[in-house]
């Protein structure tokens, strides 16, 4: 960070800032825009693009900044030339217009969001991912497509994954190997619904549904998935091992986050000893948290000595740790990194290793949709790649928005069969583009499902 906080200072001296929009007008884009205006010199918000105008136009003049509402390119590209804070509610003019050099997609949507990253990538810009739930249905291909186009896909520093890949990165530069990339958590109920949620969304200004996600396991599961496709890592197991040291206690005494590595071992041991690429998973009642750690070993007799020697223990594990991921705090370095140095923070190593899959909430009945992330129909569980296309298992970010067609049982997984899909949606295109290139025909009995 010291390299691009330099180098962020010399676009400022020369007049020449790193220019950014924006889709959507969120919680989380409001406070990234607000890092960039008040911490963030050589940077600047030039644009935010947004289905609801006043939300758009709140992301400025609760800076107090005075927005230009844009209902097309010309008088988009006119707004930023001048130096205008522009609006738009098409996140695609955004793609068409010069004037900016990368787009954060902050929305938290599934098929808005899969259309606005698209065009972006195709106009050129950088991209930076702060939806871990697209990341994590459609990132591979989003990646290809911005690897033919010369820019950076990547996801933003602050949310696990990009510190995860932080600890990946400095340990492997120390000749550690990771093989577990880890989250630390308070609480994990996969029925937890966004009525149950509404005290806790309402104290932090969050969607009800979205905080359900957050308790149920579908956002840890996306997590851990775009983690696991940037290293190649794998489950263990369907929704990962998530050792609880609080005895789902949630007053219990928490425990060094040192001594958790120990759960892993046995798991770790079989994994490596099979050849495995090394494991994504969670601990639940550990300290420090919330935060993110990376499990490594060392080959070298002589620098096993050496990490004893400086407290890291015997081995043969050893524990990185991050105490803190300040989210919305950290994403301006991943724009900086993006547009000045072409370096992604994380970004999928090809094609997908594991996704998240849907399960029923609740039991289901023929009718029911699938409203949202966090909904009352549906939790999403991390599994591996292999046995989401051997048993056709739906990704829950496409069952959002389907509509159920047979009697689901409470937990059991949804397959392709079991979900009618709306017609002619970007991202079931890019999800079966996706699979053509890296996996599989998507197969049930006899049947092809064909998304274009």
């Amino acid at each position: 960070m010291i390299i691009v906080d330099a180098a962020l200072k010399k676009r400022e001296a020369v007049g020449c800032p790193v220019t950014v929009a924006i889709v959507g007008a969120g919680t989380q884009a409001k406070a990234i825009a607000r890092t960039i205006e008040i911490a963030t010199p050589g940077m600047r918000v030039v644009a935010v693009a947004n289905r609801t105008r006043a939300n758009g136009e709140a992301v400025f003049t609760e800076l107090g900044l005075d927005p230009v509402w844009c209902t097309d390119a010309p008088s988009l590209e006119t707004a930023i030339a001048s130096g205008a804070c522009a609006v738009t509610n098409d996140p695609q003019l955004l793609a068409e217009v010069s004037g900016i050099d990368a787009v954060i997609e902050a929305t938290g949507s599934m098929e808005y969001a899969a259309r606005a990253a698209l065009a972006a990538i195709e106009g050129g810009k950088h991209l930076i991912q702060v939806n871990a739930e697209l990341d994590g249905t459609i990132g591979p291909i989003l990646k290809m497509k911005a690897d033919k186009a010369r820019v950076v896909y990547t996801a933003g520093d602050g949310d696990q994954p990009g510190v995860m890949m932080n600890l990946v990165r400095f340990m492997e530069g120390i000749g550690v190997r990771p093989v577990l990339c880890g989250s630390i958590k308070g609480l994990y109920d996969p029925y937890r619904t966004p009525d149950t949620q509404v005290a806790f969304a309402q104290k932090w200004g969050l969607d009800p549904a979205m905080a359900a996600s957050f308790a149920d396991g579908t956002k840890i599961s996306f997590e851990q998935t775009v983690i696991a496709n940037g290293t190649g890592m794998k489950v263990a197991r369907r929704g990962m091992i998530g050792p609880d040291f609080s005895d789902g206690n949630p007053y219990a005494p928490l425990i060094p986050l040192e001594e958790t590595t120990s759960a892993f071992a046995a798991h770790l041991d079989a994994h490596l000893a099979a050849g495995g690429p090394g494991i994504v998973d969670y601990v639940i009642g550990a300290r420090p948290g919330p935060g993110v750690f990376v499990i490594g070993t060392m080959e070298d007799s002589r620098q096993r000595h050496f990490l004893n020697y400086y407290k890291m223990g015997s081995g043969p594990y050893y524990c990185f740790y991050t105490p803190f991921h300040l989210c919305h705090f950290e994403v301006p370095g991943s724009v900086a990194r993006a547009v000045l140095f072409g370096d992604a923070t994380l970004t999928p190593r090809a094609g997908p290793s594991v996704g998240v899959i849907a399960l029923a909430k609740k039991d289901l009945v023929s009718g029911d949709v699938i409203d949202s992330l966090g909904g009352f129909e549906c939790y999403g569980m991390i599994e591996n790649i292999e046995i989401i296309r051997k048993k056709n298992l739906i990704p829950l970010g496409l069952a959002v928005g389907g509509r159920v067609k047979r009697s689901i049982s409470k937990d059991q997984p949804l397959t392709f069969a079991d979900v009618e899909l709306p017609e002619k949606r970007t991202i079931d295109r890019l999800y079966a583009e996706q699979e053509g290139v890296f996996g599989a025909s998507l197969m049930s009995g006899d049947a092809v499902y064909d998304f274009s």
